[in-house]
């Protein structure tokens, strides 16, 4: 039995074997010399750095007072939970689908909490290496209401907005010659400039990952104008992004995941959490280190895990926040 009662293959199931193509303007990259250091670090520094998305609401963005706010974000407060018992030891890096991977690559960020898709080939070819899935997606497409499309397969000759350096993009470029529709690619970058040229009608349709779709659509005015169609095309295990031969540091972040996984399935949350300190079963007794070692194990305090629930919850109390 895994620590926690977890077995990796219910919790990773398929979705981390996701497969893709090294798309246009991502070159293939080696970890840095110093890749293996990066737990010791974050340590030193006193602080773990995060990088994230620029603003996707539900998962990265800053609330009216600077706060970072999100499915994502929680994840980064609770890896330095674990490593510092203090959630707060960490800074937010906001990064484009464009620059994410040099960002970890360069060590501009310890860890990529960004909605990211783990695929084979960003596996192998990026000098990176993918700790966990912690959030199933899959891509979809958007379209106003008042253009009278129901399904996606209606989108012949349509102006199609997608970002570039994503597997949003060579899904759609897949999908379209699977089904012999014929589109125009608006190809825009920055998160905020696509949605404003969606909405302002520059696109017939936006794709991206669902969960986006329905962020973005809740964000409008009137978000019955917009209409998800249900069509979804595509597998998006989003994962947590390390780089590659940082064995230790991923680690960590690996069984911060499983054990936010965990505290849910047995019901230990934020709220009761000193109230289950006494709870028999083996899996919670792991949580509050009644076994003694695990936490030593990975390098960090004896109560690590009781200091990650106190901080965020459990990972559905991480959804939440989304």
């Amino acid at each position: 039995m895994q620590p926690f009662g977890l077995s990796l293959a219910r919790v990773l199931g398929t979705a981390a074997l996701g497969l893709g193509l090294v798309l246009p303007g991502l070159a293939r990259a080696q970890a840095p010399a110093n890749a293996a250091n990066t737990f010791d670090a974050v340590k030193s520094r006193g602080q773990l750095v995060c990088g994230v998305n620029t603003g996707l609401a539900g998962f990265a963005q800053p609330d009216s007072q600077g706060v970072w706010r999100g499915f994502d974000t929680e994840y980064c407060r609770a890896i330095a939970a674990a490593i510092f018992g203090d959630a707060s030891k960490v800074r937010f890096v906001p990064t484009t689908a464009q620059v994410r991977f040099t960002a970890l690559q360069s060590g501009e960020v310890d860890v990529l909490s960004r909605n990211t898709t783990w695929t084979l080939s960003r596996d192998t070819s990026l000098g990176l290496d993918f700790a966990a899935t912690n959030f199933f997606d899959g891509q979809g497409f958007m379209v106003k209401s008042s253009l009278g499309v129901k399904s996606a397969k209606e989108l012949e000759g349509a102006t199609i907005c997608v970002q570039p350096g994503t597997t949003t993009e060579q899904n759609l470029t897949d999908w379209s010659r699977a089904n012999k529709i014929k589109f125009t690619p608006v190809v825009i970058e920055r998160l905020e400039e696509i949605v404003g040229a969606y909405v302002s009608g520059r696109c017939d349709a936006y794709t991206t990952d669902v969960s986006g779709l329905a962020a973005t659509r809740s964000a409008q005015p009137k978000p019955d104008d917009h209409l998800i169609l249900p069509e979804v095309i595509s597998k998006e295990p989003l994962a947590l992004g390390v780089r590659q031969g940082d064995a230790r540091f991923a680690d960590v972040v690996r069984w911060t995941h499983f054990l936010l996984l965990s505290a849910e399935e047995f019901g230990v949350t934020q709220a009761n959490v000193d109230k289950m300190a006494n709870d028999p079963r083996p899996e919670v007794k792991r949580m509050f280190s009644k076994d003694g070692g695990l936490g030593p194990m990975l390098g960090l305090p004896e109560l690590w895990a009781v200091s990650v629930i106190k901080a965020v919850g459990n990972d559905g109390s991480c959804s939440t926040a989304r």
